[in-house]
């Protein structure tokens, strides 16, 4: 297992250039001669072949110092073509097996020997490290300080190097004075005469006979044929002469494992290590670019084509489904990387045509994504294209194309790129936009290319600068982006101050402001990607130096320490994202200073100022939510990854003073803010960026904190579906956005997410002031649509004002009740999930509150409850014994609340019977006018509201009251809507119908004189009859004790058959079998006879009552018999069970 070298004196040499063959003497280094000078110079620009060419005769010497200097001599270079740009510790294995460190570490342990440089071919043997000590022959081809080829015995396939490549190519920049240097081979056969060729020859052969005997002979045929093709071609092939002058010098690259390993990427669909390491890939190609290495466009090219090749996306095409998010993301990135090569700005027009050339037939392809992922191919969209002249889409290779266009060549933007002093005043300056010549007075559409100031500005598309900058700082060419982003900034602040003029001029009276003009001073977009691209640039421009050592050594030696589980990544941008997954950013937090712009007169403006003021201008600009599920979760991760940006940042108090400064424009703005009086209905909210602001400045200037977050929690969009609707109508309109006549916001729960978090933000910081939480309760009661998120900000005010070490708020109690109340008038019409959390929620805090609070949610239900909730969750649990010693009140005030539950308890009832009775004789049964008043309205609503399952359970309740007499009358009225059918021995209602017959009977014979008939009418289950007939013959003591009210009590006495009312019931009994007998047998199958049996056992045992009941019985069993003859196992079944009949 191995680990890069934890010691700092080891650990630099994989990141300084190694210059070895520089001779020193002590602490001085001998100087070159100027045959090493221009041998160095020469083996960098010019190939071999193009000096052999020009000079008939090289002197040896010169040759060896020319093959020496032309190996590389950097291990930066190494590093970048042995590794990807970014190391994760998750996969320690993956990491500790790291081409680069691992052949560093062969190389400190001595593992490389027999290094050998014959001309620019380079070969040795590396052993692997110990205990399995393994020989594996390298070599390699180099020119132009370039390794072009390389070779190995291993069976490593991958797209980067091997650690034997690495540790030979390693060994030969450390010990370049050491290795063996000869001439190429050629050179050395030019001085062998014709019997020193042939030995040469014979000795090859025999000392590789197995491996190049077949090859030898079969030129020796071709060599003695005169005709042959050998023969007509002048002279024969040196690998160890270079490269040709017509060939590409360029670093060897592995095409077909690039290949490959994108298509095992892509293969392996949306895991997060796929994306990880195509990521990574991308930020391969930024790092070749940043080297200015043409191997940056060529990868790319061949991750392109690999990418078009994915079959996923014919499947996409052909079911019409969008790709993923993360495939979606890869395509992004890899457009952004086309327009970075494509605007090289040291790109020959040659390259550039060749990069369009592709472009276009990539462009053309079916599969090629759009540039546009929500355009859908509707009718009126069609016509829009068509209307335009646009036949088809744009393609994610558009925006390079129209890079491919752009160019560097105007004056002023050179001026700007060359020199920090470029100024109005400056010789031959440009001062108006595209031109020239002198401004003029009388135009007031000339722009200038110089604020009040004399600093030069650019004007262009933000998105084309951006772009510009980016490809500048991809191509390593970080001062000339630096320049450019100030000017930028500096433009975008010119363009915010004509505006914000603009508006003061044309900004409307109070009466006048429903005609407001919200297109005044919107011309010009500040797209957010691309003020992140500006933002990055000056904030790296703004590293403390020692983090940017620490960042530029991690990052060429790709240390890293499995530990602390963190690692290395690029420069900001680098991975094309913008962001990084977190495994792969660094722990230690980069620290940033301010660093004065040279040309600012303003000692105050600084790269970090700027960056900080470009990204709050972006951020605040009112922009138009897109219409499409992609782009809006793109508007939103892009807002969200910019602000994160600034909070990656300490505020000092210069930078609070910027956030100050911009903070007072915006809320003064007009269109062009998103903070400022009035704003369009479908601008996208402020809340991320207030929540922001507000944190910055709440500590120095909390009343401009507050005025901020409460002027961006609006939410124009929700506002303006229904003008005018009433409170309880809210939540319905944010139910039905969909059908408004504004465009679907996917993004709507993001959101009011962020809505809510500002909100509650305000409301922690507000706590101990009165007029501030006022201010934001009706801030958030007037904006907030949501229940849901209104029932969250109001659990977030409970638990601030409830702290678990510290004294209670009560004003922040009462901001908590006021939202709960707000919650339930918003859900009692429109149903929401949690509704049953709500109200519970909201009757703990009005516990807490206190009992006026209590008082006043029961005074008030019909506005905030139904009336099961108000008599079931609400008044029980302000009934409880819990709540009454919680709040410790006395006999006065537990008898105003037991009034109050009762007149709740009456009210619901009334109501609402079938739902509430039940409550509300429970909440009355201490007071005996209240429960006399709820037993009434059960009976009146008896017949035409209630179930009989419901009357039951009410009855019951009274029974085990002590009140039998108005149970007996409330069983009476349920046994009035009990319906029973012949079949239905297993109803739900028999038990309520034996338990009041069992009441019936226990009350008296007149009692049940009168259930009796009832039962008969409604119920036709013989056997239901039956049970009731035997339970009702014997007596019953224990059911029924009713000695505490003391009466009704009598004594159960056995009842006859043949009296009455038993004898109505037998009668129906038994008619009730007779009929169930035929009703039965009229569709039985023989699986059933079994049980039919069965049935007539328990009828014979009932038709054995009455008197004539055996006679009766027989009858039916020869009628059964008789009519039912064709059935003849089961009339014999009948007669053997029943034979003695």
């Amino acid at each position: 297992m191995f680990y890069c070298s934890r010691d700092p004196a080891k650990a630099s040499n994989c990141s300084k250039s190694s210059s070895t063959s520089a001779k020193s003497h002590g602490p001085y280094h001998q100087p070159y001669s100027l045959l090493d000078i221009t041998a160095r110079i020469v083996a960098q620009n010019e190939p071999f072949q193009k000096i052999e060419e020009r000079y008939d005769r090289i002197p040896e010497p010169v040759q060896r110092r020319i093959v020496f200097w032309s190996f590389p001599r950097n291990e930066k270079d190494i590093c970048m073509y042995s590794s990807l740009s970014r190391v994760s510790s998750i996969n320690s294995v993956e990491s500790q097996s790291l081409s680069f460190c691992t052949g560093l570490k062969l190389v400190e342990t001595g593992c490389v020997e027999n290094v050998l440089q014959v001309g620019f071919h380079l070969s040795g043997i590396v052993w692997s490290h110990p205990p399995n000590q393994i020989e594996r022959h390298n070599s390699g081809g180099n020119a132009g300080c370039k390794i072009t080829s390389v070779t190995c015995s291993c069976d490593t396939k991958d797209i980067f190097w091997c650690h034997h490549v690495v540790a030979l190519a390693l060994y030969r920049i450390r010990n370049a004075d050491s290795v063996k240097l000869r001439v190429p081979i050629s050179e050395t056969l030019l001085q062998m005469n014709r019997q020193q060729l042939q030995k040469f020859i014979q000795y090859l052969i025999a000392e590789h006979h197995t491996e190049v005997l077949p090859t030898a002979q079969r030129l020796a045929d071709e060599i003695l044929q005169q005709r042959s093709e050998i023969n007509s071609i002048c002279g024969a092939p040196d690998p160890t002469a270079g490269a040709s002058k017509d060939d590409d010098h360029s670093w060897h690259l592995d095409e077909t494992q690039v290949c490959e390993a994108v298509k095992t990427y892509l293969g392996q669909g949306s895991y997060y290590y796929s994306s990880k390491h195509l990521n990574s890939l991308f930020g391969k190609v930024r790092e070749m670019l940043r080297a200015q290495d043409s191997n940056g466009a060529r990868m790319l090219t061949l991750i392109t084509e690999q990418f078009l090749s994915d079959p996923r996306l014919v499947l996409w095409k052909n079911h019409g489904t969008p790709m993923t998010e993360k495939c979606r993301q890869l395509w992004d990135q890899l457009g952004a990387l086309w327009v970075c090569i494509v605007l090289n700005p040291k790109s020959s027009h040659a390259e550039r045509m060749h990069w369009k050339s592709l472009l276009e037939k990539w462009s053309k392809s079916e599969v090629c994504p759009q540039e546009d992922p929500d355009l859908r191919t509707s009718p009126s969209e069609s016509s829009r294209w068509y209307k335009n002249g646009n036949k088809t889409p744009r393609t994610i290779f558009h925006k390079a194309l129209d890079a491919v266009n752009m160019s560097w060549e105007n004056e002023h933007l050179k001026r700007i790129l060359e020199s920090d002093s470029y100024k109005l005043s400056s010789r031959n300056s440009v001062q108006i936009a595209g031109s020239s010549k002198t401004p003029v007075a009388s135009n007031p559409s000339v722009k200038s290319n110089f604020n009040a100031n004399g600093q030069p500005l650019w004007h262009e598309k933000i998105s084309m600068t951006a772009a510009r900058i980016d490809s500048l700082r991809s191509h390593g060419h970080m001062e000339a982006a630096l320049r450019l982003s100030v000017s930028v900034v500096r433009t975008m602040r010119e363009i915010q101050r004509e505006a914000q003029a603009l508006w003061l001029r044309h900004k409307p009276n109070c009466c006048d402001r429903a005609c407001i003009d919200c297109s005044v001073g919107c011309e010009v977009e500040f797209p957010l990607d691309a003020i992140a691209c500006i933002f990055d640039c000056l904030t790296e421009a703004s590293l403390i130096p020692e983090a940017v050592t620490v960042q530029m050594n991690e990052m060429s030696r790709m240390a890293y320490d499995a530990g602390n589980g963190g690692a290395v990544g690029g420069g900001p941008g680098g991975n094309g994202s913008g962001t990084a997954a977190p495994e792969d950013v660094n722990i230690i937090a980069p620290k940033y200073r301010h660093l004065p712009i040279a040309d600012s007169a303003d000692k105050q403006e600084t790269y970090l100022t700027l960056a900080f003021e470009a990204a709050i201008l972006a951020l605040s600009k009112q922009r138009i939510m897109p219409h499409g599920l992609y782009a809006q979760h793109v508007i939103c991760k892009q807002q969200d990854q910019l602000i994160q940006r600034l909070r990656s940042i300490d505020l000092d108090s210069v930078l609070v003073g910027v956030l100050r400064k911009l903070s007072v424009q915006l809320l003064d703005g007009g269109p062009t803010s998103g903070l400022g009086e009035m704003i369009h209905p479908e601008s996208v909210p402020m809340h991320t960026l207030a929540r922001f602001l507000f944190a910055s400045l709440l500590n120095q200037h909390s009343d401009l904190a507050f005025e901020i977050g409460l002027r961006a929690m609006r939410f124009p969009i929700l506002e303006n579906i229904n003008e005018g609707a009433s409170v309880n109508g809210i939540e319905l309109q944010h139910n039905n956005f969909m059908h408004s006549p504004y465009p679907r916001w996917w993004t709507l729960g993001h959101l009011e997410t962020q809505q809510c978090s500002l909100s509650s933000t305000m409301l922690s910081a507000a706590k101990g002031d009165t007029k501030r939480l006022s201010a934001v309760l009706q801030n958030a009661r007037r904006n907030i649509h949501s229940s849901s998120h209104l029932f969250k900000l109001a659990q977030d005010a409970f638990r601030f004002a409830t702290p678990e070490n510290g004294p209670r708020s009560q004003t922040l109690l009462g901001v908590a009740f006021e939202l709960g109340l707000q919650v339930m008038r918003m859900t009692l019409t429109c149903l929401n999930w949690r509704r049953r959390e709500m109200v519970r929620w909201l009757v703990t805090c009005a516990s807490h509150v206190g009992i006026d609070a209590l008082m006043s949610i029961m005074q008030n239900w019909y506005h905030l409850f139904t009336p099961t909730e108000a008599t079931g969750p609400v008044a029980t649990t302000i009934m409880s014994h819990s709540t009454i010693m919680r709040l410790n009140l006395n006999f006065r005030q537990q008898d105003e609340l037991s009034n109050c539950a009762r007149t709740l308890a009456l009210q619901c009832a009334t109501k609402d019977p079938p739902n509430c009775a039940l409550n509300a004789l429970t909440l009355c049964e201490n007071d005996a006018m209240a429960f006399e008043t709820a037993y009434h309205i059960v009976i009146d609503a008896a017949t035409h509201i209630m179930t009989s399952s419901q009357l039951f359970t009410i009855a019951r309740y009274m029974e085990h009251r002590g009140y039998p007499a108005r149970a007996y009358n409330l069983a009476m009225l349920a046994m009035k809507n009990v319906q029973l059918a012949y079949n239905q021995d297993t109803h739900p209602a028999i038990n309520d119908i034996h338990w009041a017959c069992a009441l019936s009977h226990s009350l008296g014979k007149p009692e049940l004189s009168k259930m009796i008939p009832l039962v008969i009418k409604n119920v036709q289950c013989a056997t239901v009859l039956s049970d009731i007939l035997r339970r009702c013959s014997v007596p019953t003591p224990g059911l029924h004790n009713f000695g505490a009210h003391g009466n009704n009590l009598r004594q159960c006495i056995k009842l006859s058959y043949d009296r009455e009312p038993l004898n109505q019931l037998l009668e129906a009994a038994v008619s009730a079998y007779v009929n169930t007998t035929h009703s039965r047998l009229s569709h039985i199958s023989p699986r059933h006879y079994s049980d039919f049996i069965d049935f007539l056992s328990k009828a014979r045992d009932t038709f054995m009552l009455a008197r004539d009941g055996p006679a009766h019985f027989s009858r039916l069993i020869e009628n059964i018999t008789i009519a039912y003859k064709g059935k003849k196992k089961l009339v014999r079944q009948v007669r053997q069970r029943f034979q003695f009949v």
